[in-house]
């Protein structure tokens, strides 16, 4: 055979991590983030990511604090719903995407906005102490940052808020950040995706590497 290569996975994947631990400045993470960050870096294949990924009100721990007691983690797309290793979860976790219920299309076209934005509306029975996952739409942030002004909305544990794209996207995570209310995690600009915001949820289940 022409190519030799790496066979073995475990090594495959140690050396990945170490790799990346080697290349990429962490130091500014704190020991409950910096798996996360680590695990969020190796789903892009960039170490360049790491000055972009930004924590705030000890997400990590809180959000890790909450799968263990149960929380459900909701969902904005089926990439990121599908994406999460369910064995991985602390206990059983309930894994929610509202986005193809068959009620969205309509209540979008009533309130004129994004089927992403307007299915977070059927989250409200399961948003309280939930872990929020959005990944994909920067609409679904700006309308979930929209709901939570109302105080009788309730109030999830923890948000990790990554939507990736070239509208809006770094605009919601700047509007999520300065919000400065509820524990986070963002990754700045352009940047993000459904492939990040997995790596961060199965991190945050289990951090072994």
């Amino acid at each position: 055979m022409p190519h030799a290569y790496e066979k073995d996975g475990p090594s495959i994947y140690l050396e990945s991590f170490a790799t990346i631990r080697r290349e990429a400045d962490l130091a500014r993470f704190s020991a409950d983030e910096e798996p996360v960050a680590v695990r969020m870096i190796h789903a892009t294949g960039m170490v360049e990511l790491a000055p972009h990924i930004e924590f705030f009100g000890d997400f990590a721990r809180i959000a890790r604090t909450a799968l263990e007691a149960g929380a459900p983690i909701l969902c904005d797309a089926r990439m990121v719903s599908e994406g999460i290793t369910r064995a991985r979860l602390p206990a059983n976790n309930e894994i929610i995407c509202t986005l193809h219920d068959e009620r969205v299309p309509a209540m979008a076209k009533a309130v004129s906005n994004t089927r992403s934005a307007t299915a977070l509306e059927l989250w409200r029975p399961y948003l309280g102490g939930a872990v929020v996952a959005i990944g994909n739409a920067p609409t679904a942030l700006f309308h979930l940052l929209n709901m939570l002004e109302d105080p009788e909305c309730p109030r999830p544990a923890a948000i990790l808020g990554c939507p990736v794209g070239f509208v809006g996207a770094a605009e919601s995570k700047d509007a999520l950040w300065d919000s400065q209310d509820l524990p986070c995690c963002i990754v700045r600009g352009r940047l993000g995706g459904s492939a990040v915001t997995v790596a961060a949820i199965n991190a945050l289940a289990d951090r072994k590497e």
